[in-house]
């Protein structure tokens, strides 16, 4: 489930590059982390399984060319037009592997979390299979190493099968006095947000508790489009669909009734990096207890989290806070306070500031381009557009471009002329030219583009063809 918005890791998160997109440590995203956990848990002897993604239409790029990027091609992407929170995405996916003909055990996990110990991660979601294919539905929990309350928690009763626990019960984010009640009470465990079951089994609970969610979604599922990966449910049925969390519709229920409701304990090192505090836990830190990332120089510094993507940030005296620095904005924030990261992101959306949603580098189907400048009647731009792809055939009504070939191979559209450019090779293209850029190499390309006119805007574009289907 790749739809979160992770709105408490701004500024580095934002609503059109949410976190599980984000290289937050090593050297790959969230997104491309939980693909590999789980395909450890399904696979033999090396062979690889498609993977079922849920996500934002927005983001539909994103996902597919974050797993190209590591190997993998999905069976199915199912595409939201709008969040409505888990418990439809759950029902999206159980849909598309019924009307296939199949009822698969499905191992569903959010796509931000994080593991340290994959071998014990695998071992527990393959015992949660096992326990699955009987009919069970069997959630993870992590045993609690602190009285956190950024989490919900599960109650375990007595121990059923293979060492899974019944679940008594599941409790919402608690405050600190309840949190540490239930690290003392030893029958506590953290909710993992990681479930597993069967598709069939997932769409009986949720028509027995929750029809009103079982049939709004089938008939969005039902009028559905499908183009290559790309599976997309009617907009305006899915719209109505009442928007609720897995939780809240079924799992919350489950206890005492006839399906089974199952927890093992997952001690993996997990974590679901809900906040900047969460990131400062899963971090490799200094003899100072400072976790850091980028050019970062600290002096008389303590237990401290340090993001530092574009510049280099220098901190003294300062202990137990967290700095996040990235090319338009800065976060400046008690560690313990990072929860409320998302007042400010909340503020911005209210603004309809930029901050908000975009980077000043934006990701498109075709690459990506960074405003590295801007002032009156100008602005430059940084652009790089992947091997074999193009932007569309478009103009502009209020500026005129000029761009400059730093690397690779250009393919220019202008008018009706058509002409390569290479590295150091430039071109001028007239306000109310009719317009195309291209990559024809096998190397990516990356131009400067100086702008300049009476308008400026991203709107100030009208698109003749696109290979993306945007208009």
């Amino acid at each position: 489930m790749a739809g979160g918005s992770g709105t408490r890791l701004w500024p580095m998160s934002r609503a059109s590059y949410p976190k599980q997109f984000l290289t937050l440590d090593g050297s790959e995203s969230l997104l491309q982390q939980a693909v590999r956990r789980l395909d450890a848990v399904v696979s033999s002897e090396g062979a690889r399984t498609a993977p079922l993604l849920v996500g934002n239409e927005d983001h539909r790029f994103l996902i597919v060319d974050q797993l190209r990027e590591i190997g993998f091609e999905p069976r199915a992407v199912l595409l939201e037009p709008v969040g409505r929170n888990t418990a439809p995405a759950l029902a999206l996916a159980a849909m598309e592997m019924l009307a296939a003909g199949q009822d698969p055990v499905l191992v569903v996990s959010p796509a931000d979390q994080t593991v340290t110990d994959p071998a014990s991660f695998t071992l527990a979601l393959r015992q949660a299979c096992k326990l699955a294919a009987d009919g069970a539905v069997v959630i993870l929990g992590v045993p609690p190493e602190r009285p956190e309350t950024g989490f919900g928690y599960i109650e375990a009763g007595d121990v059923a099968a293979d060492g899974a626990r019944r679940v008594r019960r599941f409790v919402e984010k608690p405050d600190a006095a309840t949190a540490q009640t239930y690290l003392d009470a030893g029958n506590f465990f953290w909710n993992s947000g990681l479930f597993v079951l069967k598709a069939s089994v997932w769409m009986a609970a949720l028509t027995t508790f929750r029809p009103d969610i079982a049939n709004a979604t089938q008939q969005a599922f039902d009028a559905r489009n499908t183009d290559g990966p790309f599976v997309r449910p009617n907009r305006q049925a899915f719209e109505a669909i009442p928007a609720e969390s897995v939780d809240f519709a079924v799992m919350e229920k489950l206890p005492g009734s006839s399906t089974p409701l199952l927890m093992l304990p997952l001690a993996a090192g997990w974590n679901d990096l809900g906040a900047w505090d969460a990131v400062w836990q899963v971090s490799k830190k200094d003899s100072q207890g400072n976790a850091s990332h980028g050019d970062v120089i600290l002096e008389d510094a303590h237990d401290n989290l340090i993001e530092a993507t574009s510049r280099l940030v220098g901190v003294i005296g300062l202990d137990d806070v967290v700095v996040v620095e990235t090319p338009d904005a800065v976060l400046v924030s008690d560690r313990k306070r990072s929860q409320d990261v998302k007042q400010i992101v909340g503020r911005l959306g209210k603004a309809a500031r930029d901050e908000h949603t975009l980077h000043r580098k934006v990701h498109r189907p075709w690459g990506w381009y960074d405003s590295i400048d801007h002032g009156p009647r100008f602005q430059v731009k940084r652009i790089m557009v992947k091997p074999g792809a193009s932007l569309s055939l478009q103009k502009h009504h209020h500026r005129a471009e000029h761009w400059i070939v730093v690397s690779g191979t250009a393919e220019v559209t202008c008018g009706d002329k058509r002409v390569l450019l290479t590295e150091n090779q430039s071109t001028y293209i007239p306000l109310g030219e009719v317009h195309r850029l291209s990559n024809p190499g096998k190397m990516p390309l990356e131009i400067i583009e100086v702008q300049s006119g009476s308008y400026l805007g991203e709107d100030d574009i009208v698109r003749f063809e696109d290979t993306y289907g945007r208009q």
